[in-house]
């Protein structure tokens, strides 16, 4: 059986670090991984979406909609915009952030009010604001290992493999900084 995950955020949010850890622990743990990262305006703070796909045997890196188990999102708006990838069963791990998309900053729409609460309505959801825990840790960079954190509570691997996986995958003067937010993401859940 063939499990689907899902990362979606704005440029510079670390999906591309995520995905590589997420593709790293589940090659660690035997099975083949296809991954695949769509990038849109990714330098101008537009839409980034990676596939990661896992299990014993896997045909193709992309998710088609309707099939993610789990889908984490680095942004509020982000998570809307995909929301329609997800399972009925899958679950939703959202950082309450907001990003302006270039649109919302030139006036021309606006930014939907709601978000959280209109997608609480059809999906397992989970929300943390890791912006404020990352600068809590003294590191506003890493909210997206704390996200990774909370979304590895409904993933089939423990705590110790994440750790081995993260610590092989990030810089080594970041290694201690990166294993701190996983597990205050981990904990949060």
């Amino acid at each position: 059986m063939t499990k689907n995950i899902m990362i979606v955020g704005v440029g510079g949010q670390g999906t591309l670090l995520t995905s590589r850890i997420l593709g790293g622990i589940m090659s660690d743990a035997g099975y083949e991984v296809k991954v695949s990262e769509v990038h849109g305006m990714a330098q101008r703070g537009g839409s980034v979406v990676t596939f990661v796909r896992y299990g014993d045997r896997v045909a193709e890196p992309i998710v088609e909609e309707g099939q993610a188990d789990v889908l984490i999102a680095f942004e509020r708006l982000e998570a809307m915009r995909y929301a329609h990838f997800l399972k009925k069963d899958g679950v939703l791990i959202v950082n309450d952030q907001r990003i302006d998309p270039m649109p919302v900053v030139m006036g021309a729409a606006e930014y939907p009010e709601g978000i959280l609460e209109e997608l609480r309505k059809n999906h397992t959801m989970y929300a943390i604001d890791a912006q404020a825990k990352a600068l809590e840790l003294g590191n506003s960079r890493v909210f997206n290992i704390i996200v990774l954190g909370m979304a590895a509570k409904h993933m089939d691997f423990s705590v110790e493999e994440w750790l081995k996986v993260i610590e092989k995958t990030v810089p080594p003067k970041t290694v201690e900084m990166n294993k701190k937010a996983f597990l205050a993401g981990y904990e949060s859940a």
